[in-house]
């Protein structure tokens, strides 16, 4: 595929399968051979993924994306003659559909830009392991295979590649991760909405997640009297970023939760990278409580663990929302929310970026109402008022 400066190396193989609509199709846009070399290594070691090309800076992929029109973009965000940011509208507006994720280090102005990135269109970002010698490590692998093929296959209407592909037979790394997601074309099912005013507003949500976190909670009532926790899967270093994008952007008092931390009405409280969250009384109060306990649908946080502690914690007043996000994480949890007789709203299909997690919550009839994001406060709000 073109290196950086366009010359052409190998891959040919692969590039002719991709034409074929036989693999996704993938762009790497990064200023380090090494981390270029390395990520096409991974990604083509997929049978259903071809790199088609490469490039060392934004304004290279923006002057060839239409020649190699791939279905998604790994974009790297510091890079020479024209950044990530900079590029982001440009590759977006040249390809309908286009997918792009954001692939940045483990720092606050990366994590800030990452955030603006979604806001711009990024469909997901991947944090890049600090020593570089460490990215081929099965977690980063597991995670940028995961991304790349989802979020493909939304991009594709969710289309296996072709049946007869020339493709090798070879297991997935990640074999019990879904990465099919479910048909929005089929019937739904609602419960019957919860008569019991609710005492908590707990958030799950994944991919595309933070955008529509901030246009949910941009909705709320002000003066919105319940206590808010969300379980976003972030890194490390970006929860804290998108705490203080809420507190900014919606005028709510925003915080990463602490271990023991006292959790109060109208505040939000965000689960921390790395940490699974729950809430528990102690001497009467309620608060927020951290450990890194095994990972739960590969996730820590783990939005199951987070509604499984809010339905003990508050039963029939517990209240549960589900946005974009890949996988199924929430889905357990949602249950143990509706068994204790609380309520559940999800997102719908047109306005997530993946209708993964909400999908599966939607199609196991667990949720009294599947609304676009910027319908979801509204009802959240007749329901904190008793409505």
């Amino acid at each position: 595929m073109p290196d950086g400066a366009g010359a052409q190396s190998g891959g040919n193989n692969a590039t002719e399968a991709a034409r074929e609509g036989h693999r996704y199709r993938v762009m790497i846009v990064e200023d380090s051979a090494v981390v270029r070399s390395l990520l096409t290594r991974i990604l083509e070691a997929d049978p259903e993924i071809a790199v088609v090309a490469s490039y060392s800076n934004g304004q290279q992929a923006v002057t060839a994306i239409t020649r190699h029109h791939p279905d998604i973009v790994v974009l790297d965000i510091e890079m020479p003659v024209m950044d990530g940011l900079t590029a982001l509208p440009q590759l977006i507006a040249a390809v309908p559909g286009l997918k792009v994720i954001m692939a940045s280090t483990l720092t606050r102005r990366n994590a800030d830009i990452s955030l603006q990135a979604l806001s711009l269109g990024a469909a997901d970002y991947i944090a890049k392991p600090e020593n570089k010698g460490q990215i081929t490590a099965s977690d980063f692998a597991d995670e940028l295979l995961r991304k790349v093929k989802v979020l493909a296959r939304v991009g594709r209407g969710a289309r296996r590649p072709e049946k007869g592909a020339a493709v090798e037979a070879r297991p997935a790394r990640d074999q019990s991760f879904p990465l099919e997601v479910p048909d929005p074309g089929q019937p739904i099912s609602l419960r019957q909405p919860s008569t019991q005013r609710p005492g908590i507003l707990a958030i799950g949500s994944s991919t595309g997640g933070p955008k529509a976190l901030l246009a949910f909670l941009e909705g709320l009532d002000r003066g919105f009297a319940l206590p808010i926790v969300i379980a976003q899967h972030m890194p490390a270093t970006f929860t804290a970023i998108l705490a203080e994008h809420i507190e900014r952007r919606c005028g709510l008092t925003s915080r990463e939760a602490g271990h023991e931390q006292p959790v109060l009405g109208g505040h939000v409280y965000v689960a921390p990278g790395d940490y699974h969250t729950t809430v528990a009384r102690k001497n009467g109060a309620l608060v927020t409580l951290l450990d890194q306990g095994p990972r739960e649908n590969f996730c820590r946080p783990a939005v199951d663990r987070l509604l499984r502690s809010v339905s003990e914690c508050f039963g029939p007043a517990a209240l549960a929302v589900i946005l974009t996000g890949m996988g199924q994480d929430g889905l357990r949890g949602c249950q143990t929310i509706v068994a204790g007789g609380g309520a559940v709203i999800a997102q719908d299909a047109a306005t997530s970026v993946v209708w993964g997690m909400p999908g599966v919550v939607a199609e196991a009839g667990l949720a009294s109402a599947v609304l676009p994001v910027d319908e979801i406060a509204g009802r959240v709000n007749k329901l904190a008022l008793g409505g």
